[in-house]
């Protein structure tokens, strides 16, 4: 299955042909729909077929295939349907997944601390990093630095490369562990230019400036050396 979204984030439809269907949805030849991963979930959205609408209530990848999850009646394989994402739902994550980029460039880059989870929903989110202490003003200072990058106004590239080309890249993985399959021979890299470099297959805005304001909402300690901040984005 083609998945348009990882080359453009922001196309909001496709035409698809119905390959497949199984208990749990409908497998097509390509999808406008994220299918989940990276902390960032599916998309939301419905199929068009002649007169017919169908709910999609998410994705899942069942017996190694990408399923378009619908519950009742399905459109007829080997049938020709739009596809159609919610896209208030999408620019939402895409918004907020670029906000949790520009947070792991500044730890980086003024902490020097790697990533130890995450995970978002619709404008909110959530980093560990492996931080052994927070001052009291760190919440507040971290803010203003992440701001201060959105106002930057910094274009955000996505591009592939080979996986041991990529490799040669110098912290390019910024998890504290390297959760690439061995098989995957391409790299799908995320550049928010001049602050933050990252092997990621998620969907994000092509300027820090539609991110919007980021609000730290929260940190707390998760262990010795393992430190969690909240986000919220306006």
């Amino acid at each position: 299955m083609e998945i348009l979204c990882y080359s453009d984030s922001y196309l909001r439809e496709c035409k698809s042909k119905v390959q497949d269907l199984n208990d749990h949805g409908v497998i097509l030849d390509q999808t406008v729909f994220y299918p989940g991963g990276g902390g960032q979930p599916s998309d939301h959205g419905k199929l068009l077929w002649e007169k017919n609408e169908y709910l999609v209530k998410g994705l899942k990848r069942i017996d190694g295939q990408i399923v378009h999850l619908i519950d009742g009646d399905k459109p007829e394989i080997n049938s020709e349907v739009l596809s159609i994402i919610d896209w208030n739902k999408r620019y939402k994550l895409m918004r907020t997944h670029t906000a949790l980029h520009i947070l792991c460039g500044v730890i980086w880059r003024d902490y020097s601390a790697s990533v130890t989870g995450g995970d978002m929903k619709p404008l909110s989110g959530r980093m560990d990093f492996e931080l052994k202490e927070m001052s009291v003003d760190f919440s507040k200072e971290v803010e203003e630095k992440i701001n201060a990058e959105v106002s930057e106004k910094r274009d955000i590239k996505v591009y592939q490369l080979p996986r041991e080309e990529a490799f040669q890249i110098p912290d390019l993985i910024r998890t504290k562990i390297n959760l690439l399959p061995e098989g995957i021979k391409y790299v799908r890299i995320v550049d928010i230019e001049g602050l933050d470099l990252q092997a990621d297959g998620g969907t994000h805005v092509n300027n820090t400036s539609e991110v919007g304001y980021i609000k730290m909402i929260g940190h707390e300690s998760k262990g010795k050396s393992n430190k969690r901040l909240r986000i919220g984005v306006e």
